[in-house]
C-alpha cells in the first residue's frame, strides 16, 4: 500500500474512509470515524465510540450470530456496553454490584505474569567481555590484544598485518550471537505455529546448549558456530518475550512491566560479571567457564515458561485470566474484535512477505516502524554494548592488570543493574520518549569525560579511578533509560496484525548493529586510541538525541488500542508540532524561566481525561467496599 493519496476511496459502515475493497463480514457500524492512516487532527478515541446504543445492539447481535454465540446474546449485549464506555459502568443499570467490583478490580489491578526470564542474553555478554582476556591466546588470534611495546608481541610472532587480522577475529566472534540473529525473522511463523510460549520454549533450547557447545571448542571457528546458533535462540526469545508481557499488561502500567526484559538482561549482566570474577584463577579453563556458565539461566527459562499463561487471542484465554466476571471477559473480547476489524479493512489479507512489505509501506505501520527503528538503533549509537562487550579490554587499555580489569566491569555490571530499577516508576510516569531525551545528553558527555581522562597520565592515580568513574556514571543514565525503553517501546507500537513481524524488524535492527559494534570496535580502539573511540560515540549520542525527538512519539499510558491513532498522526504534522511548538515551550518555560506559558497537547484523547478520573474514583471505592 502506499499513502493512498491516488486511490479512489470506499467507505464502510459510518463513513470510515478505508481502501481497497470492503468485504462482507467487515464491521457493521463499530469502525471509528478516523481514518487510521491519515489522522490529521491527532484525535485518539475508542473504536467504538460515536455509535448509537441501537447500532451497538444490532452489531453485537450480528458478531453473536456470526460466531455461533446467539445463545450469549443478553451477556454480549451487556458487555458491549462496558467496552464502549469502559469506565462508565457505575451508571448502567444492567450491570450488577458484584459485577462492578470485579470491573474495578480488573481495569487497573491486573498484572502481567512473566517471569525474569531473559537474564541469558546479558550473562552471555559478560561471558565473552571476560573470555576476552584469554581465550584469542590460545586459539592464535591473540595479537590483537597486544600492544607493539610488549614483550608477547615478539614471542609470538606478532606483525602489524596479524594484529589488524586478530582484531576483526575476536571482534567476529564475540559479534556470533547478534550475526546469526536470524530467529528475528523466524519470529513470526514460530508465533503462529507454536504460540508465544512455544517460541520462548525453542529459544532456550538453544540458548541452553549453545554455551556448552561453545565451551567445548576447540578452535576459534567452533566457537564461532555455536554463538551464530546461539543467536537463533537469542532473535527469538529478543522478538516475542516484550510482546508477550505487552499482551498481558495493563495499558497504566505496561511500562514497568515490560521493562522487567531490560531489567533482567541487566541482571544477567552483573551475574555474568559475578561469574568472571569467580573463575579468573582456574587457569587455563577460566574462559571455558566464563562462556559456559551463560547455561545457568536458560534452564529456569526452559523449566518455567509453561506456567505463564498462554496469549492466543481467544474466549478460552481471557475467560481463564477472568473466569469470575463474564462481563469483563465477552467486553474484552468484542473490542478486541472490533480492533482487528479495523486492522483488517486497512491492511487486508496478509502473509510473511506482505506483513513486512508493509511495515514500510501502510502509512500507519511505517510510522511505528520507523519509531521502533529510531530507538533500536539509539541503543546501539550510544555505546553501551562497547562497555558490555569490551569493558575488561577498555580497563586493561586504562593500566589495570586483568583482575582489576575484571573487578571494574563487576562494578559496572553493579551500576547497571542498580539504576535499571528506578525505570520501573518512571517510564509509565515520566514517560518512554521524555526518559531518552533527558538521559542521551547525560551520556554522551559522561562518555566523552570517561575519553579524555584517557589523557590523564597513567602513573597518576587519577587516571583509572576516573575512567571507571565516569563509565559508571554513563551506565546510571543508560539503565533507566535507553536500556528498558527500546525493547518496550518496540513491542506496543506495532499494531496486533504485524506485532510479531514488527518487533522482529525492531530486534534485528539493534543485533545488527550490535555486530556491526562488536566487531568494529576492536579495530576503532587501535586506529582512534580510547579517546577517540569514545569520543565518537559520544557524538553518535547526540545523533540518536536528534533521531528520537523527531522520529519517536510518546506512548506511555495508552492501550493498545489507542496506539493505532497515535501513529495514524503524520509524520510531517508530529515533527512540525515538535519544531513549532514543543521547543519554543522548552526555551520560554526551562530556559527563561516562563511559568506562565503553556504547551498545547498534539493529541487529543477525546474524554480520556474524564474516564480516567472516573477510573480511579472506582479503584477507591473498591478498596474502600472491600477494605483491601
Amino acid at each position: 500500500m502506499s499513502d493512498h493519496s491516488d486511490e479512489k476511496a470506499t467507505y464502510g459502515a459510518k463513513g470510515v474512509e478505508t481502501f481497497g475493497p470492503v468485504a462482507d463480514h467487515e464491521r457493521r457500524g463499530s469502525l471509528t470515524s478516523i481514518n487510521m492512516n491519515k489522522n490529521l487532527d491527532a484525535k485518539i478515541q475508542n473504536p467504538l465510540a460515536g455509535m448509537t446504543r441501537e447500532e451497538l445492539m444490532a452489531d453485537v447481535d450480528a458478531f453473536a450470530a456470526e460466531h455461533a454465540l446467539t445463545e450469549l446474546s443478553p451477556l454480549l449485549r451487556r458487555a458491549a456496553l462496558v467496552a464502549q464506555r469502559p469506565t462508565e459502568f457505575d451508571d448502567m443499570p444492567e450491570i450488577t454490584e458484584d459485577e462492578r467490583y470485579h470491573l474495578r478490580l480488573c481495569l487497573d489491578l491486573s498484572s502481567a505474569i512473566l517471569p525474569p526470564l531473559t537474564r541469558q542474553r546479558g550473562w552471555d555478554q559478560t561471558g565473552s567481555n571476560g573470555a576476552n582476556l584469554s581465550f584469542p591466546t590460545e586459539f592464535g588470534i591473540g595479537c590483537g590484544e597486544l600492544e607493539e611495546d610488549n614483550p608477547a608481541y615478539a614471542l609470538q610472532g606478532c606483525t602489524p598485518a596479524l594484529h589488524d587480522r586478530d582484531n576483526w577475529l575476536v571482534g567476529l566472534v564475540n559479534a556470533g550471537p547478534y550475526i546469526g540473529a536470524a530467529g528475528c525473522w523466524l519470529s513470526d511463523p514460530c508465533n503462529i505455529v507454536f504460540g508465544r510460549r512455544g517460541t520462548i520454549f525453542i529459544s532456550g533450547i538453544f540458548v541452553l546448549l549453545t554455551p556448552i557447545g561453545g565451551a567445548l571448542a576447540q578452535t576459534w571457528e567452533q566457537l564461532l558456530i555455536t554463538r551464530l546458533i546461539m543467536g537463533i535462540g537469542m532473535g527469538l526469545k529478543g522478538s516475542t518475550v516484550p510482546v508477550f508481557a505487552a499482551e498481558n499488561a495493563p495499558a497504566t502500567i505496561r511500562g514497568a512491566l515490560v521493562m522487567s526484559w531490560q531489567m533482567w538482561t541487566a541482571f544477567g549482566i552483573f551475574l555474568g560479571f559475578c561469574a568472571n570474577l569467580a573463575v579468573k584463577d582456574t587457569g587455563a579453563i577460566s574462559w571455558r567457564l566464563q562462556i559456559g556458565s551463560a547455561f545457568i539461566p536458560a534452564v529456569p527459562l526452559v523449566a518455567l515458561i509453561f506456567f505463564c499463561p498462554g496469549c492466543t487471542v481467544c474466549f478460552a484465554t481471557l475467560h481463564l485470566y477472568m473466569k469470575h466476571t463474564p462481563d469483563v471477559t465477552f467486553s474484552d473480547l468484542y473490542y478486541i474484535y472490533t480492533q482487528l476489524q479495523i486492522e483488517k479493512a486497512i491492511v487486508g489479507h496478509s502473509t510473511l512477505i506482505s506483513r513486512f512489505t508493509q511495515l514500510f509501506t501502510v502509512p500507519r505501520i511505517r510510522r511505528a516502524t520507523l519509531a521502533s527503528f529510531t530507538v533500536m538503533i539509539a541503543q546501539q549509537m550510544c555505546g553501551i554494548n562497547i562497555i558490555a562487550f569490551y569493558s575488561s579490554t577498555v580497563f586493561r587499555q586504562a593500566g589495570a592488570g586483568d583482575t582489576q580489569a575484571l573487578l571494574a566491569s563487576w562494578g559496572f555490571g553493579l551500576v547497571n543493574f542498580t539504576f535499571a530499577w528506578p525505570a520501573i516508576w518512571t517510564i509509565d510516569t515520566f514517560g518512554r520518549r521524555s526518559l531518552l531525551l533527558f538521559t542521551f545528553p547525560q551520556m554522551a558527555w559522561t562518555l566523552l569525560a570517561a575519553g579524555l581522562c584517557f589523557l590523564i597520565p597513567e602513573d597518576n592515580t587519577a587516571h583509572l579511578g576516573l575512567i571507571a568513574f565516569f563509565i559508571f556514571l554513563f551506565a546510571a543514565f543508560y539503565s533507566p533509560g535507553e536500556g528498558p525503553v527500546p525493547w518496550t517501546y518496540s513491542a506496543e507500537v506495532f499494531p496486533l496484525s504485524h506485532r510479531e513481524v514488527g518487533m522482529g524488524f525492531g530486534v534485528a535492527t539493534t543485533l545488527f548493529w550490535s555486530s556491526v559494534l562488536a566487531i568494529s570496535f576492536p579495530r576503532i580502539l587501535t586506529a582512534f586510541t580510547p579517546t577517540g573511540a569514545f569520543g565518537f560515540y559520544a557524538g553518535l549520542n547526540v545523533l540518536a538525541f536528534i533521531m528520537i525527538f523527531f522520529f519517536m512519539p510518546e506512548t506511555k499510558q495508552r492501550t493498545l488500542e489507542e496506539l493505532d491513532y497515535v501513529f495514524a498522526v503524520p509524520g510531517s504534522r508530529f515533527i512540525n508540532y515538535q519544531t513549532k511548538k514543543a521547543v519554543p515551550y522548552f526555551i520560554q518555560h526551562h530556559v527563561l524561566r516562563r511559568k506562565n506559558v503553556k504547551l498545547e497537547p498534539l493529541y487529543h484523547f477525546e474524554g480520556v481525561a474524564e474516564a480516567r478520573a472516573n477510573r480511579q474514583a472506582s479503584i477507591s471505592k473498591a478498596v474502600e467496599d472491600k477494605g483491601l
